[in-house]
């Protein structure tokens, strides 16, 4: 019986795979493959996900093909990585291949054979793929981890403030943060609720993406964020910043105390 193929790329928008080809270079590539190799493909799924963690919807889809098929199922991708980078994902790989409802793997960078050599380098590329990730992941966390006890901010600014690439971090920025301090400090004496405080902030030409007064549970965001203090908070825990405060410690707390006070 003929083997339908499906053809699967993939490429995420994640740091990680900034090197990876396009999707429309891996269709191009692959259509070259298929041509040399007399595949004809019968469906092709294309998807733009990381593969760490299982759910891909498109994936999974394709995958419910497979086992829905009558017809013997092959898979075309660039690399084994374009199909799995996690252990559940690659596992159904594997099973489907087991119980032949998978009868050909092939890819322009790897070759397979349905045999129980092939299917251990098959496990080995899978497991080769998960580690890269779980490496490169810890690497990044290491590297954020070591830029906040530099006492740098990790990502884009928050209201006033702005990045400086410079310094690699966060400084005031003069028209917004002379406004965070005044809203803080109208608010500590009890004179706005959080509507009458996006009022006023508007009033001051603050106002959301919209065009319309920041809502309440923005401001409530932004009046408990430590950041304000010089603090940086991330995962739970503090970092001193390599940046201004612009709220005093005082005025902060009085703040937190009013809002205690109307929850």
């Amino acid at each position: 019986m003929k083997i339908k193929f499906f053809l699967y790329a993939r490429k995420s928008t994640e740091d990680e795979e900034r090197q990876i080809m396009s999707i429309e270079a891996q269709l191009a590539e692959l259509a070259e493959f298929a041509k040399r190799e007399n595949i004809e493909i019968a469906e092709t799924f294309i998807e733009s996900k990381s593969a760490k963690k299982p759910g891909r919807k498109i994936f999974n889809k394709m995958m419910s093909k497979v086992h829905e098929s009558k017809e013997p199922i092959g898979l075309i991708a660039w690399h084994p990585d374009r199909l799995a980078r996690n252990s559940i994902d690659g596992g159904q790989i594997i099973y489907s291949i087991d119980i032949n409802k998978i009868v050909s793997l092939r890819f322009p960078t790897f070759w397979f054979e349905p045999t129980p050599q092939g299917l251990f380098m098959l496990q080995v590329a899978f497991g080769q793929s998960k580690y890269y990730s779980d490496n490169l992941s810890e690497n990044v966390k290491r590297g954020i981890r070591q830029k906040l006890r530099r006492g740098e901010w990790p990502g884009l600014a928050p209201f006033g403030y702005v990045n400086n690439p410079k310094t690699r971090t966060i400084e005031p920025e003069p028209t917004k943060s002379r406004c965070v301090t005044k809203a803080f400090g109208e608010f500590s004496q009890g004179r706005h609720t959080l509507e009458s405080l996006g009022q006023r902030l508007s009033f001051w030409g603050v106002v959301s993406g919209t065009g319309k007064p920041i809502c309440k549970a923005t401001l409530q965001r932004m009046l408990t964020n430590k950041v304000y203090l010089g603090i940086i908070v991330h995962n739970g825990e503090s970092y001193e910043g390599g940046f201004p405060a612009i709220v005093s410690r005082a005025t902060f707390e009085a703040v937190q105390k009013v809002l205690k006070q109307r929850a």
